[in-house]
């Protein structure tokens, strides 16, 4: 009996320490991933955005190499979203998108289109090295992030 006991009270162990192992390997549900992964791409976007932004507008001096690769990187970055707004990853409270990315999906991914194709519009004038040109490239761009951000995004801290 002993054995038995001693048998079942290892077998639980392992079972337990297990389950523990797993929980840490993925501690967070689907959504909570996908919601994790959007933002750390809005993230990297915003970084480079802001980067170019501060060119354009003045405040900071044009490197044409410098703002050639942050429109690279928004153009590769793009194309990565949609991935992020999977169904079933709308958590009120844990993002700030709104429920409308998953039932006005057309517009959304309509939206996400422009973007794409203002985000390598941006690229392309961004290798000419004429900052004259570029300057409304990246307007078109930031216009169409607000006005994704307008539809889609509640107002939030990022």
């Amino acid at each position: 009996m002993k054995v038995v006991r001693l048998y079942f009270s290892g077998l639980v162990a392992i079972v337990l320490g297990a389950t523990v192992l797993a929980a840490r390997a993925d501690p967070h549900s689907p959504a909570e991933r996908a919601i994790h992964y959007r933002h750390s791409l809005y993230h990297v976007i915003e970084w480079n955005v802001t980067a170019m932004g501060e060119v354009v507008k003045g405040k900071a001096a044009y490197d044409p190499a410098a703002f050639s690769l942050h429109a690279n990187r928004v153009a590769g970055l793009v194309p990565m979203i949609l991935e992020g707004f999977p169904p079933g990853s709308y958590i009120e409270g844990h993002t700030a998108a709104k429920e409308s990315v998953w039932t006005d999906r057309a517009t959304f991914e309509e939206l996400l289109r422009k973007l794409g194709t203002r985000s390598t519009t941006l690229a392309s004038v961004a290798a000419g090295n004429d900052l004259g040109a570029i300057k409304p490239a990246f307007s078109a761009l930031v216009d169409t992030c607000e006005e994704c951000h307008k539809k889609f995004k509640n107002k939030s801290d990022h």
